[in-house]
């Protein structure tokens, strides 16, 4: 099949300058000055053709997009549901009809009834391209619900209250909310976060019942940080509603009683630039989280009467990384992290600590949050890359967990055919990089494979060795599948965060560059023959690379890829912008900060090159990456390289940064990322 001739999007001039440098940027007219509404013929005419294009490209692999689906599909429980867990006198659980994109939330009393249906998330998303259930909160004596839904993907929500009992919606509060909302003691209340005009999620609200909307009283509204953003949240036993306000790198916390939400909030402490803290509550104190004298986080106790008066009772630690904190009626339960590997520990108020134990060498675990504050047993979730999700009750009283579900996959799934290993591979600096790699039985370490590695590496996110039933299409032809845990994730602890940030951002890249090299050494494949995967700051990540070391990559695929990184850190009026600082620099005011960017921006760095076949995907009412970045790094990518091998951007019209909503719609984008990948390392075609 011949293509048609790819789209062009005709360079317009545009300069600017900042710290002495002219920085040249030719499809700045990409850009919608309307935006967030697109309506610029021009603009919507190049998305339109790209999407044109991307799909004449796939066409002669629509067999297998189609084949790969139905695999997945397959793996799908049609009427998968969760456990049923308690909160107060209910039980509450949700399942998907067979067929079904979307879930229906149920409820039944604990003692015994009949099951209602509290939501239909299928009936609600009926006729509308998106839908996307975003919060759920139950007033504490179940008559009413809190929702939060967005049906374009924009990511403002809008909050309803409903009562449970009629299926009726009694209000609807905001068309502006974002994040969790609180009900206040007397379920006459509900606190909630909005954003503004610039996607900032900058005021808590207490809006009550009856009210008018516009007489919800704003309990905090950030003004002292413009990159701050604000959340709500209640704490364990109920008894207080938190109030933060933060970025990635500091923060501070207020607090309200749930009994009297109009009382003037506390300040546990004052922010401090570097100091993150979290917080909870019970029994009368308060337990907090910081990383004030150890980069790891240390555990300490403070008198609400005195907040920022903290008492230590776990100490930091170089080995132990704790990252979560809930404090339930009979023990602490911790989150951590140990060697990268996940770790639950029970901790009684008397101080002794139980660590759940797991057998496999490289895995996933999490608590799930039981709702209730004493819960008799402990809900939580594990997986490895062999091992389907688990869901288990532990029960500290007997050091036992208890199965409840195991992931079921309905077309069969046999582990023994399947081995998966951790490495630690040498990076250039001497730093060793986990990797954690799964293949078929009897793969060839001899180079002669295929190898599919993927990253993040932002913001202090590890990327956990967990089960993907998707994955599987791609290990039964044949391929390796690895994730690389580098620095920017916080996976070998937070100063593995710290590693990747800031003036130390080109780590990252290095690190995973540095990771595919060990795998290519250690015989899962060749250069050339490795595909790669990373989406929004592992999109970044993808452009970096392809720019660096071309030659190393069979074929990418950047989801909505955060690539303009200079443009869009020197504009203060995007949403994002002034949160992102502490991760990347202000090169606004830093000129250090403006060269270093300038100097791995993808955007910025594309050359004469030769680039490996790839898939770009962007959403056009994405506020996180908005949609320009990928579209101008694509238009920007066909003026330059010098190879002709195969470009394809996909715009999401009607969707944002996490593609479309439903889940067969989500299977469908990975089948496709899979089939280009598979095309592209079988030179250009592949059977189903």
């Amino acid at each position: 099949m011949t293509l048609p001739a790819p789209p062009r999007a005709e360079p317009r001039p545009y300069s600017y300058e900042r710290h002495g440098t002219t920085i040249e940027d030719p499809w700045h007219w990409l850009r919608d000055p309307g935006y967030p509404e697109v309506t610029d013929k021009d603009v919507l005419g190049y998305l339109e053709a790209e999407n044109a294009y991307f799909e004449a490209a796939m066409a002669p692999h629509r067999a297998l997009v189609d084949t790969l689906f139905e695999e997945m599909k397959g793996r799908v429980q049609e009427d998968e549901s969760s456990v049923p867990i308690r909160d107060g006198d209910w039980l509450y659980w949700w399942a998907y009809s067979p067929g079904a994109q979307y879930r229906t939330w149920y409820r039944r009393r604990a003692d015994g009834g009949s099951d209602e249906v509290v939501i239909d998330e299928a009936a609600e998303a009926e006729g509308k391209d998106y839908y996307r259930l975003g919060a759920i909160a139950f007033s504490d004596d179940g008559r009413l619900v809190a929702t939060l839904v967005d049906d374009n993907g924009s990511e403002r929500f809008t909050l309803r209250i409903r009562d449970v009992a009629a299926g009726e919606d009694l209000e609807t509060v905001s068309e502006v909310a974002i994040g969790q909302p609180v009900w206040t003691a007397d379920g006459r209340g509900i606190v909630f976060t909005e954003v503004n005009e610039n996607w900032r999620s900058y005021r808590a609200r207490l809006h009550r019942l009856g009210r008018p909307p516009e007489e919800a009283r704003t309990l905090y509204e950030e003004t002292e940080e413009l990159g701050y953003s604000v959340g709500v949240s209640r704490s364990q036993d109920r008894s207080l509603i938190l109030i933060s306000t933060g970025d990635n790198a500091s923060n501070e916390v207020r607090f309200v009683p749930t009994a009297d939400p109009e009382a003037e909030p506390v300040l546990v402490s004052r922010r401090r630039a570097g100091r993150q803290y979290r917080v909870d509550a019970a029994h009368g104190r308060l337990w907090i989280l910081t990383n004030d004298d150890h980069v790891n986080f240390r555990l300490a106790e403070a008198d609400p009467a005195r907040p920022d008066a903290w008492t230590t009772i776990m100490p930091g630690s170089d080995r132990v990384y704790l990252t979560e904190l809930r404090a339930y009626r009979d023990h602490l339960a911790l989150s951590a992290r140990i060697d990268g590997l996940d770790q639950l520990l029970l901790r009684t108020y008397s101080g002794e600590e139980r660590r759940i134990p797991f057998a496999e060498a490289a895995y996933s675990a999490a608590f799930l949050g039981n709702p209730d504050f004493a819960p008799s047993a402990y809900r939580l979730r594990y997986s490895s890359m062999v091992t389907p999700a688990t869901t288990y009750d532990y029960h500290p009283g007997e050091d036992r967990l208890e199965v409840l579900k195991v992931q079921e996959i309905p077309s069969g799934y046999d582990p023994a055919l399947y081995e998966s290993e951790r490495l630690m591979v040498p990076a250039r600096d001497g730093k060793a990089v986990p990797v954690s790699v799964v293949y078929p039985r009897g793969f060839p370490r001899d180079g002669s494979g295929r190898l599919f590695l993927y990253a993040y590496g932002a913001y202090g996110y590890a990327i956990p060795p967990s089960f993907s039933s998707s994955r599987i299409s791609l290990l039964d032809r044949g391929c390796a599948y690895a994730i690389a845990h580098i620095r920017g994730g916080d996976d070998l602890g937070y100063g593995w965060f710290l590693d990747g940030k800031l003036d130390k951002r080109t780590n990252t890249f290095n690190d995973f560059v540095d990771a595919a090299r060990g795998l290519v050494a250690a015989g899962f494949a060749a250069p050339g023959r490795i595909a790669i995967q990373g989406g929004s700051a592992g999109g970044e990540l993808m452009g970096a690379v392809v720019n660096s070391d071309p030659g190393l990559w069979g074929a990418v695929v950047a989801d909505v890829p955060f690539v303009d990184v200079l443009n869009t850190m020197l504009d203060d009026t995007l949403p994002l912008t002034p949160g992102e600082w502490p991760e990347w620099g202000n090169p606004i005011e830093d000129k250090a900060a403006f060269d270093l960017i300038r100097g791995y921006s993808p955007y910025d760095n594309v050359r004469a090159q030769a680039y490996p076949p790839m898939l770009i995907t962007g959403g056009l009412h994405d506020p996180r990456v908005t949609y320009w970045e990928p579209a101008k790094w694509a238009a920007k990518l066909r003026a330059t390289r010098t190879d002709d091998n195969l470009l394809l951007l996909k715009i999401n019209m009607g969707a944002g940064h996490g593609g479309k909503s439903g889940r067969w719609e989500r299977l469908h984008e990975i089948a496709e990322a899979y089939a280009f990948v598979l095309a592209q390392m079988s030179g250009g075609e592949a059977r189903p």
